[in-house]
């Protein structure tokens, strides 16, 4: 894997993270009750960050310890093979707390690979 395909996992799990997020902004865990899009929503979301992240090279996983990698590829496990037993609660735990600080780390990781506006154009 090229440290471009590196690049790319990263920032779909950013993306996704971050759509999470937006996607919960002004909602109440109740609203995953009542809303089974959302919670159908907010389910997929975290499993395309899980599967991200499960694609990046051990080694980048090691150089960026930061990222909890386990608990993100597990939840992702958790979330397709446990399809028909997702506890709401932690989910929306998830969203709310340990989303937006992943989003935070991610996006400084992927500012350390930005090479700078000249090597853009």
């Amino acid at each position: 894997m090229t440290r471009h395909d590196t690049i790319v996992r990263l920032r779909h799990m950013l993306d996704h993270a971050q759509e999470t997020v937006q996607m919960a902004h002004g909602c109440k865990r109740k609203d995953l009750d009542a809303n089974r899009q959302l919670s159908l929503a907010l389910t997929r979301l975290l499993e395309i960050v899980g599967e991200a992240a499960a694609r990046v090279p051990a080694e980048e996983r090691q150089r960026f310890s930061a990222i909890p990698w386990r608990d993100v590829v597990d939840l992702r496990n958790r979330l397709i093979h446990g399809y028909d037993e997702v506890n709401l609660d932690i989910l929306w735990a998830i969203v709310q707390k340990d989303l937006p600080a992943l989003a935070a780390e991610l996006d400084k990781i992927l500012a350390s690979f930005d090479p700078g506006p000249s090597a853009r154009e």
